[in-house]
């Protein structure tokens, strides 16, 4: 659908769930692929081993994007693997479910630096191998406009994401490089199981969402590689929601 064969994405925690759809997305369309993971080897493997089998490139490399040093080295594989780099998805995130008033500053700092900070380092990296422009895309979700129960440091997190997606947006557009957040509805994935309310919050969302389903990781997955594409050329610093209209119900 997309002429993007021989490009070059690196998908952040795409072991499994939403990063994994992105990816296998990507290798669909002709994309060569970086499969990123920092615990689960064995799913990042068979990841690998799918994109290959439609036909892309894959490596894998084991990084937390919370470490400059593990990102410098990630996007080292990638010069020495690729020589290219055209598309950028900082999806991987992670952070506790407590209320405010049990948060320690290390519970605070980890959701910063993995769901935030990370792609401020991911972009310091990518940008040098982006001759020809490039896109880059953060996964955010609802919870950085909504209050979500147990959802403080995450939900803070993905607002200051979201923050730097547009003040990267104005850096990052006189190189050719678009910058935008996908955010994304409730999505049944393993990161949701964590929820003790899990079923709670599929249910409420199920029941609100005018399309009458819940979003799926390939819903994102098609959103992210049209932003990929020229058709998007001029989409560019947004926050773009892909929830079957669910955020527009009060």
């Amino acid at each position: 659908m997309y002429t993007l064969k021989g490009k070059v994405a690196l998908i952040t925690g795409s072991s499994r769930g939403i990063g994994k759809a992105i990816a296998l997305k990507f290798a669909e369309n002709g994309i060569n692929m970086v499969v990123n993971y920092i615990r689960h080897r064995q799913e990042a493997e068979k990841t690998a081993q799918q994109i290959e089998e439609k036909g892309a490139h894959c490596i894998v490399v084991k990084a937390n994007v919370a470490k400059d040093d593990d990102v410098r080295a990630m996007f080292e594989n990638i010069r020495k693997e690729y020589g290219r780099f055209d598309f950028l998805v900082s999806n991987a995130a992670s952070g506790v479910l407590k209320p405010a008033m049990e948060l320690s500053s290390r519970h605070w700092n980890w959701a910063m630096d993995i769901n935030a900070r990370a792609l401020l380092t991911l972009a310091q990296q990518a940008v040098p191998l982006m001759d020809e422009g490039g896109r880059i895309m953060a996964v955010s979700s609802l919870g950085s406009v909504r209050a979500v129960e147990n959802y403080t440091a995450v939900g803070a997190s993905k607002a200051a994401l979201e923050s730097l997606v547009r003040h990267l947006a104005v850096e990052l557009g006189p190189k050719n490089i678009t910058v935008n957040t996908i955010s994304a509805g409730a999505v049944d994935t393993e990161a949701l199981k964590k929820f003790p309310n899990r079923q709670q919050i599929l249910d409420t969302a199920l029941e609100r969402t005018p399309l009458g389903r819940l979003t799926t990781p390939e819903d994102v997955a098609d959103l992210a590689i049209f932003l990929c594409s020229k058709q998007a050329r001029m989409i560019h610093g947004q926050t773009i929601v892909v929830d079957g209209g669910y955020s527009i119900r009060a």
